[in-house]
């Protein structure tokens, strides 16, 4: 079979980089599915066997893409359908994967070309649109409702990467075979062209070397430090146990310059400044070597829906997880494979001091954690779901 991927997005980059994107070409690829990958000229290309990027222009003197719906995703989006449409007269196509707001002008040219469709849906476009402020518009919003809607009917398949999205496409769609669960739960290291192999959540220049104290029980978090995160939460929880676990480090690891000034000024007016450590971000060698050294993991995210792509990592790692008793979280985890808490400093706290101190426990959830991603998550399971995918659209 042959198969174009559409993705309206920077593939790949240092910031927010679409690993849902990479892993379903990499794995439709390997599943002897001969790949056509179209997408914005912003990032870096990579090394896929079997796979052939290609790209609309960059117009760098726009700036970069953010995340969300924007001006800048619409202008670019023209020029992504103009490419779309030449390279669909031009070839052969088996199916369409149309990645997000992709699949609103693949439903329209699908009855030109009669390929199959497959919508690869990330979120609600509509719930964006509110999520992001780009909108309060009702006509506007109805509008992207009956787009995503009819898309969905039409797709000959789709994919969604979390329950929660799951169970909303569910209830709209009549033809149930036809809709794949597949999270976003391998991964693989990245290989970039000419550049060798880079995995990758966090890229971004290396800072000097971090000295961790010797002996310290490390309490490791690694993400983004955006609001949702729940990092002030982290920081207020931790500042309740600190002085009883003076050996006890909170490293943080990841965002940008100006949200370690404001958490460092937040860690310093708690009076932890002496033990925490925030790192900025880093080359995913240099996040994964401090994750290794963790004594726990913690993801305190206060709000969301979709699971974090690092959860499924973090089951795999061998190492306690602390989590916020969320539906983001829960989606995946309970109390047999995490310390589930509340989004508050008190019940964090006390999840970081349980964790730190129940060798018993910690060994059970490891253990329970680890076959659960085994089980439900690694990359024979992925791997088996695209095959089905695959095999419907065959």
């Amino acid at each position: 079979m042959k198969a174009l991927v559409i993705a309206p997005q920077p593939f790949f980059t240092p910031r927010g980089t679409p690993f849902s994107v990479y892993y379903r070409t990499l794995i439709t690829a390997e599943l002897g599915t001969e790949v056509d990958l179209l997408t914005y000229g912003e990032g870096e290309d990579v090394d896929i066997p079997g796979v052939r990027i290609l790209r609309i222009p960059r117009f760098a003197m726009l700036g970069d893409v953010k995340t969300g719906p924007s001006m800048l995703k619409l202008f670019l989006d023209i020029f992504l359908i103009m490419k779309t449409v030449f390279l669909l007269i031009g070839n052969r196509y088996d199916f369409v994967h149309a990645h997000e707001e992709a699949v609103f002008f693949a439903r329209l040219l699908k009855p030109l070309f009669g390929y199959k469709l497959v919508y690869d849906m990330h979120s609600s476009l509509p719930e964006q649109l509110t999520n992001f402020n780009y909108t309060k518009s009702s006509i506007l919003i109805n509008l992207f409702k009956w787009l995503e809607d009819s898309c969905l009917k039409s797709a000959d398949a789709v994919i969604t990467i979390c329950p929660a999205l799951y169970n909303y496409v569910d209830d709209l769609i009549d033809d149930k075979s036809k809709h794949f669960l597949i999270e976003n739960s391998i991964f693989d290291r990245v290989r970039i062209k000419g550049d060798g192999f880079r995995p990758g959540i966090m890229h971004g220049k290396n800072t000097p070397e971090i000295i961790i104290p010797e002996n310290a029980q490390l309490i490791v978090y690694a993400g983004t430090l955006e609001s949702y995160q729940g990092i002030d939460i982290l920081l207020d929880a931790y500042g309740k146990i600190a002085t009883r676990l003076a050996d006890s480090v909170l490293l943080v690891v990841g965002g940008t310059a100006d949200q370690v000034r404001l958490y460092s000024r937040k860690a310093a007016e708690i009076g932890i400044a002496s033990q925490c450590i925030f790192t900025g971000r880093l080359s995913q060698e240099r996040a994964q070597k401090y994750i290794g050294m963790a004594s726990i993991l913690v993801s305190p995210r206060s709000a969301g829906i979709n699971t974090p792509l690092k959860i499924y990592e973090q089951l795999a790692s061998g190492i306690p997880l602390v989590a916020t008793n969320i539906y983001s979280h829960t989606q995946v985890l309970d109390d047999s494979v995490a310390i589930l808490v509340e989004p508050d400093p008190d019940d964090m706290a006390r999840g970081l001091a349980e964790a730190l101190s129940d060798h018993t426990k910690r060994k059970q959830i490891v253990a329970a954690a680890k076959k659960l991603y085994e089980e439900k998550y690694s990359r024979p399971v992925y791997m088996k779901k695209m095959r089905q995918l695959l095999e419907l659209l065959s």
